[in-house]
C-alpha cells in the first residue's frame, strides 16, 4: 500500500492520477489532497477518497470547505496556504508525492517533498526549469526518487538503459529526441497568430490540458521548457536534445544510439499511461488507457519544427545555453506574459516579443544555489514583465 499525497489534485494530471488509484485502490492510500481555488471539485475528491488532509488556496475556501465536509460527515481535516502545501509534500507518514501543481507556485513544495526523501512524481516541469541544480541535488542528497510525469520525459526514462546514470558516452547514447505535436497552429503563418485569441490558442488537438500549459503548447514554450527539464533530469547537454514535430501523438519521445539505434515508447495520448508507470515503477499495470492500434492510425508523420513561427523554442534554448537564472528568467517572464494573454491584455505573438525583452533586460546571473536565491530571480523577471506590459514595450 503506498501512501500518497497530491498536488494539484484538481488539475488534469490530478484528476487522472486519481482515475489511476481509483482503479487500484487495494494499492493506494490517498493521505493528502491539495488544490488553490477549485473547492467544489476538491470537496467531491474528498468524499470519494476520505483522505486525512486537504489544502486550498486562502482561509476563505478553507472555512467554507471544512464546513461542507462536516456536514457530509468526512472527517478530512483542511488548512491553507504555502506553509500548508509544504506540510503535506513532507508528512512522514506519505511515500509518493504527485507534483502536479502548475508553474513556479509548484517549486517549493516539490522541493520539499525532495528534501523528505520521497518518491517524487514530477508533472511540474519547472521545478527543474528554474531550480534545476538546487532540485537534482536534492534528490541526490536526500535519496529521493524521482520519477517524470511529462509523456515526453516518461518516454525518455522508458527508453533509456535500466542502469542508465547521466553518462551518454557510457551507455551509448547519442542524444534525446522530445516530439510535438505542434499544437493547434502547426501549418499557420506568423501573419495568422497576429489575430489569435485565447480559446484557439487553448484547443489542443490531441490532448485535454489547462489553460496555461495548452497556451504554452501553441507557442512550444511548453517544449523549450521540456528542453531544459530534460537536462537536469537526464544529464545531457542542450546539443543533444531535439525537438521534432510528430502531429499524431503517439510516439512519445525517443532515444538515439550509438550503434544506430532508436528506441521510442508509443501509445494512446492519454496520461494516465506515464502516471501508472511511475505509480507501479518497476512494475506495471493497467491505466485505463485504450490499447493502441497502429494500422487503425496508418502512419506517422515527423517533421522540424518551424523557428520563426515558434520562436519561444528558440528562446529556451537560448536559457539553456546560457545558463545560470536565465531559466528561471524565461519561465517567469513567460507566465507573466501567459497570464496577460489569457486576459486580454496583450496578442499571442507577444508572449515571444515579452519573454525576448525580459531575458535581454536580466542577463544570466551565476547558477542559484538555493531556494531563496531561484525565488529572487523569479521575482526580478515578474517586476521586468510587468514593467514592460505598463509601458507597452512589447504590444
Amino acid at each position: 500500500m503506498q501512501r500518497l499525497t497530491i498536488l494539484g489534485s484538481t488539475g488534469s494530471i490530478g484528476v487522472s492520477t486519481l482515475d489511476v488509484v481509483r482503479r487500484h485502490a487495494d494499492l493506494y492510500q490517498v493521505v493528502a489532497l491539495c488544490a488553490h481555488r477549485q473547492s467544489g471539485r476538491l470537496f467531491e475528491q474528498c468524499l470519494e477518497f476520505r483522505p486525512q488532509h486537504a489544502v486550498v488556496g486562502d482561509a476563505s475556501l478553507a472555512a467554507e470547505l471544512g464546513e461542507r465536509l462536516r456536514v457530509a460527515g468526512c472527517a478530512t481535516a483542511v488548512s491553507h496556504g504555502p506553509e500548508a502545501l509544504l506540510r503535506m509534500a513532507q508528512l512522514p507518514e506519505v511515500d509518493a508525492v504527485m507534483a502536479a501543481i502548475v508553474g513556479a507556485a509548484g517549486l517549493p513544495p516539490t522541493l520539499a517533498a525532495a528534501v523528505a526523501g520521497k518518491k517524487v512524481l514530477l508533472a511540474n516541469k519547472e521545478a527543474l526549469v528554474m531550480a534545476g541544480a538546487v532540485f537534482m541535488r536534492a534528490v541526490r542528497d536526500n535519496g529521493a526518487i524521482l520519477l517524470p510525469i511529462d509523456s515526453e520525459h516518461n518516454a525518455i526514462f522508458q527508453s533509456l538503459p535500466s542502469d542508465y546514470a547521466g553518462d551518454l558516452q557510457a551507455s551509448g547514447v547519442l542524444g534525446l529526441w522530445l516530439t510535438a505535436s505542434g499544437g493547434p497552429f502547426r501549418g499557420r503563418s506568423l501573419a495568422d497568430l497576429e489575430c489569435v485569441g485565447p480559446e484557439e490558442a487553448c484547443s489542443h488537438p490531441n490532448w485535454v490540458m489547462g489553460r496555461k500549459i495548452s497556451v504554452d503548447s501553441a507557442t512550444m514554450m511548453n517544449k523549450g521548457l521540456e528542453v531544459i527539464e530534460a537536462r537536469w533530469l537526464f544529464n545531457v547537454p542542450a546539443e543533444r536534445i531535439q525537438v521534432i514535430i510528430h502531429p499524431q501523438s503517439i510516439v512519445h519521445s525517443l532515444v538515439q544510439y550509438a550503434d544506430g539505434s532508436v528506441i521510442a515508447e508509443l501509445g494512446n495520448p492519454d496520461m494516465r499511461t506515464p502516471i501508472a508507470h511511475a505509480l507501479a515503477y518497476p512494475r506495471r499495470m493497467a491505466a485505463g488507457v485504450a490499447p493502441l492500434d497502429l494500422c487503425a492510425i496508418g502512419g506517422l508523420h515527423f517533421e522540424r519544427p518551424d523557428r520563426e513561427l515558434f520562436p519561444c523554442l528558440a528562446l529556451a534554448y537560448r536559457a539553456l545555453r546560457a545558463g545560470g537564472t536565465a531559466s528561471a528568467t524565461l519561465n517567469a517572464a513567460n507566465e507573466v506574459a501567459v497570464e496577460a494573454f489569457l486576459d486580454g491584455r496583450i496578442g499571442f505573438t507577444a508572449i515571444a516579443r515579452l519573454i525576448e525583452e525580459v531575458m535581454d533586460r536580466l542577463p544570466a546571473g551565476r547558477e542559484p544555489v538555493s531556494l531563496a536565491e531561484v525565488l529572487a530571480a523569479d521575482r526580478a523577471a515578474r517586476r521586468a514583465a510587468e514593467q514592460c506590459l505598463a509601458t507597452g514595450v512589447c504590444a
